[in-house]
């Protein structure tokens, strides 16, 4: 899933990058309109398809709309390193608003992130290290489907909600209570969807976020895999983030995150400039998927299948 070792020369100039980091309300902006408006599309069709009593065509929209929901994850992300929109008031409130769709709060997430960022892939120290990646068919499967991400943040988001923020070491004081409170606001709005179905006596909290958003999740395990299993376990961002090459729909949905290693290179330059950055940083990564999130996946299951005979032969 490699290829090769990186050159650790700089490859952008300081005239570049200062090009590349300018933000744009306007491009971030028109990003998320078109992901509203591809939500707005999916969820249309899984309206249509449950009216007319269509099962089979009502899964595959709600699959699709599921997708938009769960890739607002790359919204938030993008709006908590503040780099989707210039304006930070923008930034915070698409950020909060894309958590709220994808079930992350974008408050919690700009901490834990920005300790992910200062220690990837350092054991001991990235949170994102706490979840452990898969290391058998069965336990590739079990991330797929998206159970232990939804015990997960059920439980996280129970811990904070109850004002439990001990156990978090990238929160100070401060930034626990405005974590704690807007845990809560989420939640609440969660809980006020649930009321609405109920007093209406229809079933669309299930019917338009959480079951779509169930759909949606597996296909997002699958790209969030990539981007660092199998990488080095060291500070060098250029070994230990993987780019992928995808299609441009992929691309579109995830505000440009494919291009993670150049992301985590640069991390302040805005999702828009992360292509022109990959043109010179590309051939200096260490690990780059040419074949795809189906190709990194299959090459993922292809060394539990060799690591299992490997170990068979060895007993």
């Amino acid at each position: 899933m490699g290829d090769g070792e990186p050159n650790p020369a700089s490859p952008l100039s300081r005239q570049t990058l200062e090009r590349l980091q300018q933000r744009s309300d306007a491009r971030g902006l028109a990003r998320l309109a078109g992901h509203l408006a591809i939500m707005g599309g999916t969820g249309y069709l899984t309206h249509v398809a449950i009216e007319r009593g269509s099962w089979l065509l009502a899964l595959l929209a709600m699959s699709a709309l599921g997708f938009t929901l769960a890739t607002m994850f790359a919204a938030m992300h993008e709006s908590v390193h503040r780099t989707a929109f210039r304006s930070q008031l923008l930034n915070d409130t698409v950020g909060w608003f894309a958590g709220l769709c994808s079930f992350y709060n974008s408050s919690f997430y700009r901490p834990y992130h920005g300790w992910h960022h200062r220690y990837t892939q350092l054991a001991g120290q990235d949170p994102e290290l706490e979840d452990p990646k898969p290391t058998s068919v069965a336990s590739y499967l079990l991330e797929l489907s998206g159970l232990s991400w939804w015990y997960g943040k059920l439980k996280t988001h129970g811990t904070l909600a109850l004002g439990r923020t001990e156990r978090y070491r990238f929160l100070t004081e401060a930034t626990a209570r405005r974590v704690v409170r807007s845990v809560r606001l989420q939640l609440a709005v969660y809980a006020g969807g649930i009321a609405w179905s109920v007093a209406l006596g229809q079933p669309y909290f299930l019917l338009y976020w959480f079951a779509p958003l169930a759909l949606g999740q597996p296909w997002l395990r699958a790209i969030l895999l990539a981007e660092h299993t199998g990488c080095s376990l060291s500070s060098d961002a250029l070994s230990n983030t993987r780019t992928t090459y995808t299609l441009w729909p992929v691309r579109f949905l995830m505000w440009e995150m494919p291009y993670h290693a150049e992301h985590h290179r640069y991390p302040a330059l805005p999702f828009f400039s992360l292509a022109e950055a990959h043109q010179t940083l590309g051939p200096q990564l260490a690990q780059v998927e040419r074949h795809g999130y189906l190709g990194f996946n299959l090459g993922l299951l292809k060394s539990f299948s060799s690591r299992t005979r490997a170990e068979s032969a060895h007993d």
